[in-house]
């Protein structure tokens, strides 16, 4: 699968004002998306249940004034593309790669890594991180309580 530049989309202030968050759904409730065309026609389309779940995030997440990016999960990226996603630098997503930390194939020359394979690596990273965290913590805490 040929990689997407990963685009991420926000919401102005201005348009947050104008967007509406979505009711919470029980169930039996439909959603329907009415588009407007510019020549007068109108189309209604009924969403399935798992669709509404997605679009009810997607909204709720931009009327908090996060920028959001719609991915699929077999999606395969260049290292620039996995970087903001794992939130580091290209060169250390090439590095990763050549570690053997994120597997990836060659396009050509180039470099792909699935979304499902970075969104892994991610988690991997949270999880250093937060134990890092914790350790730290605990060793500021024996500092405080018994002195160095």
């Amino acid at each position: 699968m040929a990689s997407h530049v990963v685009k991420f989309a926000g919401l102005s202030d201005r348009d947050r004002k104008k967007v509406s968050p979505l009711p919470k759904m029980t169930a039996g409730d439909r959603v329907e998306l009415r588009v407007s065309r510019r020549n007068g026609q109108q189309q209604t389309v009924a969403l399935p249940p798992a669709v509404v779940s997605v679009v009810e995030t997607l909204i709720t997440r931009l009327l908090r004034g996060e920028r959001v990016a719609v991915l699929t999960e077999d999606q395969e990226l260049s290292p620039a593309e996995a970087s903001v996603i794992l939130g580091i630098s290209r060169p250390l997503v090439v590095l990763r790669m050549d570690r053997g930390d994120l597997p990836f194939r060659y396009v050509g020359k180039h470099r792909r890594a699935s979304l499902r394979e970075v969104l892994a690596l991610k988690a991997k990273l949270n999880a250093q991180r937060s134990a890092m965290e914790a350790l730290g913590d605990d060793a500021e805490d024996l500092l405080v309580r018994y002195g160095a």
